[in-house]
């Protein structure tokens, strides 16, 4: 299956050149459909590019705290100067989505 989702440059670019292999969303129903050797079809808001990856990893966590603490913040596509936290992740999903449906570390590698 090929589920389609948009991204803004910087996560974008960072998954386009293997520095980013997992995506954070939340586990809403769109992504629940998501499994292992699925494919997606990554797209920037602009719709001027596009990428394909295979999913290789679920993970599901209760908030994105719980994630960030399992992960090194590189595969999630901060550099290594970077600070990295839960927080950014607001500007996307508001608390009560995220105690509604919790999150999810999809996995990815370039097709």
């Amino acid at each position: 299956m090929i589920h389609k989702m948009k991204l803004q440059k910087g996560p974008f670019e960072s998954i386009k050149s293997g520095l980013k292999r997992v995506e954070m969303r939340l586990y809403d129903e769109k992504r629940q459909l998501v499994k292992i050797g699925d494919e997606i079809e990554f797209t920037l808001f602009d719709g001027t590019d596009t990428i394909f990856c295979v999913v290789e990893g679920i993970k599901r966590f209760c908030d994105f705290s719980q994630l960030y603490k399992n992960y090194d913040k590189c595969v999630l596509g901060y550099t290594k100067d970077q600070v990295a936290s839960p927080q950014d992740m607001a500007q996307y999903y508001n608390s009560d989505e995220i105690k509604k449906y919790g999150v999810v570390a999809i996995e990815i590698a370039l097709k």
